[in-house]
Formats: C-alpha cells, structure tokens, sequence
C-alpha cells in the first residue's frame, strides 16, 4: 500500500562499501497489486454489485461521494487482502490499486470535494463506520445505510446456485457451530460452558466449500437451535432452482435433535447425523468390541468392526431410525461412536455411512477455520448483535469472493485448492509501482515476483469468462 512521502532516512547495514539507505519516497507504490485478480473475478461474477443490493441508501446523493457498493468493495477487498480493522483505511484510502479495484474513476483522488479529502480517493473508518453501526429500522443524522438481512441470506445462497455451471444431481449441506469470544460488555454475551469462554456461537451451513448461511447467535442456546428455521429458507431456494436435486444433511451429535430429523423427513431430505453414544447404545455393539479387541491384539493395529441396527431413545425420538455403531479398539482401548442416518443399507453400507461420508465433515471444520483465522469472522467487537451480524456477513461476503477466485481462477494451477491466507500471501501481496495518465493506469509488477506464470494462468482463466458486470 502507499504511504504519504516524507523525507526521513532510514540507515542500515553497509554492503560492502556502499551504503543501504530506505526513504518512504518511492511515490505510488503498492503492495497489493494482485488485487487486480480478486477485480477480474468480481467483474465476471457481480458479487460485491449483488450483495450492494442488499442494502437501503437513505442518503441525500447530491453529496454522496462513496456508493453502497463502493463501501462495501472498500470493506472486501479489505479482508481479502488481511486488513481486518477499519483503523486500516485511514492508511488503505490513499492506495490507489485499492481505489481501481473498487471502481474509483480517479483513482488519486485529486478531485475530491473537500479539500483534505484530496489524495484519498476512498473512504475513511468513519466512513466505513457508520455503515456497521445503523440500527435496524432507524435513520439518523448519521447511520442512512441500512442491510436488509433477509436479502443478504438469499444472497449468500444465490452466489452458490450461480457458481456450477448446471445444477448437481446431490448435494450435501454441511452444519456447524463454534465459538466466537467475546471481548467486553457487548451485547449477547454469555458464558459457554464447553468453550470455558464469554462468546457468541454462530451457526454456519457450507456445501462443499461453498458458504450458505453464517448466523451469528447467543451462546446461552441449544447448539441446533435455529437449524431447521435456516435449512427451510435454504432448501427452498435451492428446490426452486433445481427441484429434482437430492439433499442430504450431514452435522455432528449436536445437531442430532428429532426435530431436525423429522423435519427432513417429512421434506425428504436424507441425513447423516453423529449419535452420542450412551450405555444403551455401547451394548448393542458389546459383541463388536469384542471382535475388534481380538483383532487389535492379533495385529497390534487399529481394528474396526462396524454394526447396522435399528434405535429409538426412550423419551426423545418420536420414531426408530437406522443408527451404524462403529465399534473399534485402539492402543488405548474402546473408541465406540455411533452415527443415525435416513439413508437405507441398500443405498450405503454401514461402513461406508461412517469413514467414507460422516468423516468427511472434517473439510467443513476446516473452512470454518479458514473463514474465522484468515478472514477475520472473529472480528466481531461491535456493541450490539446488529453489527457484529454485520461484520459476519461481510466477512462471509470476503470469502465467497476468495472461493470465486479460487474455483475460477486457481483451476488447473498448483494453488487449485489453496487456502485463503495461501492465495493471499502468494497471488494478491505484489508489489507495483502505479502511474495514472489521461489514457490508462500503468501497473508495474515487481520484476522479481516468483509466481508469474500462475498470475499469468490465473489471468487467463479469468479472462477466458465471459463478464457479467
């Protein structure tokens, strides 16, 4: 990024004879030129234009210099690139790459109406500020730009139906919680009894590596609380699109509520769900152990000895369901676990239900991980609910724009199924120096930059798009 000139010297170490000597005095000089990328894939997608649909201006125009959508371009491009804090823009404002990305026709911004405004062609945190922090229903002198929160959830879903190129024959949706520590008297603050922390606990539902649903919600609650009221909204926009799509639920014990259950079967909608295990349940699977302990000390190897069986809980369950007992002993001993599933044994094995799609929720823990550590959805330290939900979202918003540039850029490359940090680190930290004259903006490329030729592949996927923006 660019930083104002000023004439101090900065002294280092002799080479040889010469001497090394830095000054901030390289003029437009950016270091994250590849945010050119992340402006390629906005133009052949309109993420950032949709979800500015998602917003009400009640601003008077005349005096507008920053658009909704220029906000919020400012604001993703801001994650993308790991600048998680609105302090960051009072620097970020002068960086005239950022400004080009976000769509700024002077990108300088010499031309600005106030005069100290001049050189800072984007918004500062005030600016950003007052965005996060409107109230629900409420304009004042300050706060006129409100979310409409419903039609940010449509969007979230609607980035995903628009991502395949036709609709899938099966999906799986994918749920979770986790935690989100609270730092201070904000509002919803709780204590959680398993996290041993203050924190909020967001529900998040992916398919695949596609987000559909980041809810930020107290953590005095069930864990599945909610669950069904988000999969209903979500189920019926995918059905609208693709009626004839299979649905299966996959989710840990927490979410294994009969609710949840009798929802998706009266909707039919499959669904894999952990079982906490029980002393009930260990003795059906008593024979099992045994089996897999005679194999462990056979082999001196990890043995596993799986069980189909029906099950109903004594008070909870309103019906019997189809429950697989993984029955395994380890060096440490018994590690029985159990998993209850709508699916029929015809349509997948026991074994199969448990290793090859139960476990394979591990991917969904990792984008969890990815979106909190690498694009910032902790970041939530807003007073109120209403605008750390606000900061989820566009968080949320900032990796299903990191995932576009990594499904339709990153095909075929070696960073095809890179994470966010990695992509960041590798593809949008560039340093450039950046000239604007009458006819065009020049971007000179660090010549030492040792990913070119994916920068170059990347590009040409890109380019091979056709632009929807």
């Amino acid at each position: 990024m660019t930083t104002e000139c000023n004439q101090q010297s900065f002294e280092f170490h002799c080479l040889n004879q010469r001497k090394v000597i830095a000054r901030f005095d390289g003029g437009n000089i950016t270091s994250d030129a590849g945010i050119l990328l992340l402006r390629e894939v906005e133009k052949r997608t309109g993420l950032i234009g949709g979800l500015a649909q998602c917003f009400r201006d009640y601003r008077d125009q005349r005096w507008v210099e920053h658009t909704v959508e220029e906000l919020l371009g400012q604001r993703l491009f801001g994650f993308c690139l790991g600048y998680e804090d609105l302090n960051d823009h009072d620097q970020l404002r002068r960086d005239p790459m950022l400004a080009v990305a976000v769509g700024k026709a002077d990108p300088l911004g010499m031309n600005r109406l106030r005069e100290e405004d001049r050189g800072k062609a984007l918004a500062g945190k005030s600016t950003l500020n007052r965005l996060e922090l409107a109230k629900y229903g409420e304009i004042d002198k300050y706060k006129k730009i409100l979310m409409q929160e419903s039609e940010i959830d449509t969007w979230m879903v609607r980035a995903f139906l628009d991502a395949p190129a036709v609709a899938a024959e099966e999906i799986v949706l994918d749920l979770d919680a986790t935690d989100d520590l609270i730092h201070g008297n904000q509002e919803g603050r709780f204590f959680h009894g398993y996290y041993g922390n203050y924190c909020y606990l967001p529900l998040y539902i992916f398919s695949g590596e596609h987000l559909l649903c980041a809810r930020l919600r107290r953590s005095n609650i069930d864990g599945a609380e909610g669950s069904v009221e988000e999969l209903t909204r979500i189920v019926g926009q995918i059905r609208q699109a693709w009626p004839e799509v299979r649905i299966i639920i996959r989710a840990d014990s927490g979410f294994c509520r009969d609710e949840l259950m009798a929802w998706c079967e009266a909707n039919q909608i499959d669904y894999v769900l952990g079982l906490a295990k029980n002393e009930r349940l260990k003795k059906e699977i008593a024979e099992e152990l045994q089996q897999a302990e005679g194999q462990f000390r056979q082999t001196e190897q990890p043995a596993r000895v799986f069980k189909d069986f029906h099950y109903q809980t004594l008070n909870s369950w309103t019906r019997e369901r189809r429950v697989v007992g993984k029955a395994e002993w380890m060096e440490k001993g018994a590690n029985p676990r159990f998993v209850v599933t709508s699916l029929s044994s015809e349509r997948m094995a026991a074994r199969a239900v448990y290793e090859d799609f139960y476990c394979a929720r591990g991917n969904m823990e990792n984008r969890i991980k990815e979106q909190q550590l690498d694009m910032f959805a902790d970041r939530t330290s807003a007073a109120t609910m209403r605008a750390n939900q606000l900061r989820l979202y566009l968080s949320s918003a900032a990796y299903i724009l990191m995932h576009a540039l990594r499904r339709l850029g990153l095909k075929n490359t070696d960073l095809a199924h890179a994470q966010c940090q990695t992509i960041r680190l590798k593809l949008l930290k560039i340093g450039a120096q950046v000239r604007v004259t009458l006819r065009n903006i020049w971007v000179s490329l660090a010549s030492g930059y040792p990913y070119a030729d994916t920068f170059a592949a990347v590009v040409g996927n890109l380019q091979a798009l056709p632009l929807r923006y």
